[in-house]
């Protein structure tokens, strides 16, 4: 019921504009063993590159352990505990093997007017990111900073803004040290079919660039939504997701330039299976 983490500002307009818009063609399969191991085989094809990894996760009281083995040949685990010592705060180890400078230690902790999240690299000198935000479910404002100990230098520094109620969204932030203003309009127009409307307006001070995308998603029915969005370039994407049981879904997906339809459309498939 609080603000959330950093991450949260402008969260529901992202996720109508851009979550499960793709043009690779991605499989992920779940199973789970009689133990409660989740086990997830997954594969995505970008252009001519295959791409693989096989998860694995066990939950064991506040206790996760995920292992997520990749066709790079790279080992990846997290490990993440929940309520730590006091109620709202976690912490997550993540290590990749054979990589002995990629673990990273994050804690987080959220509270009816606060999150707050730090992290830093095992390393002897680690990149430390934190971010917090402050405020309540409807109105919050954060901020979120990355600080380089080898160059003394800040990686990054951001700020935002949040109005949220139940059907409307809408969020200012400054990204990028600066140099990117992007606001974001999120509306819930007709809850009975998810209908909603969002738009993000992002504008650069170092080249005067403006970027203006608009989105919009309805369902057809309880198992199938479809959305579509075009920016202020030409380029226009929609998809198509129906899940065809619980948890089980297949995502058609294509973009266009418009500008340039000769060049053809990009066609994206993703199909996630779930016992």
């Amino acid at each position: 019921m609080g603000p959330g983490f950093y991450s949260d500002i402008g969260r529901r307009a992202r996720d109508l504009l851009y979550r499960d818009y793709q043009t690779d063609q991605k499989f992920s399969l779940t199973t789970y063993t009689a133990t409660g191991v989740a086990i997830t085989a997954a594969g995505t094809k970008r252009n001519e590159a295959i791409l693989g990894e096989i998860q694995s996760q066990l939950k064991n009281k506040n206790v996760t352990v995920d292992v997520k083995a990749n066709s790079d040949s790279s080992l990846l685990t997290t490990i993440t505990v929940d309520e730590l010592a006091t109620p709202g705060l976690k912490s997550i180890l993540n290590f990749v093997i054979p990589d002995p400078k990629s673990g990273k230690i994050e804690l987080q902790y959220l509270h009816d007017h606060a999150g707050v999240a730090a992290g830093f690299g095992l390393s002897k000198n680690p990149i430390i990111n934190v971010s917090g935000v402050l405020g309540t479910k409807s109105l919050s404002v954060g901020a979120d900073v990355g600080f380089d100990t080898a160059s003394g230098s800040f990686t990054k520094y951001n700020a935002g803004l949040s109005y949220n109620s139940l059907d409307f969204s809408t969020s200012l932030t400054v990204n990028e040290k600066g140099d990117q203003l992007s606001a974001s309009y999120y509306h819930l127009v007709n809850p009975l079919f998810s209908t909603a409307v969002g738009a993000e307006l992002a504008h650069r001070l170092s080249t005067a660039e403006n970027t203006l995308t608009f989105g919009t998603q309805h369902a057809l029915d309880p198992l199938t939504t479809v959305k579509a969005r075009v920016d202020n370039y030409g380029r226009a994407s929609a998809l198509i997701q129906h899940e065809w049981r619980p948890k089980s879904l297949i995502t058609i997906s294509t973009e266009v330039d418009t500008k340039a339809i000769e060049k053809g459309s990009k066609v994206g498939l993703s199909l996630v299976l779930k016992p």
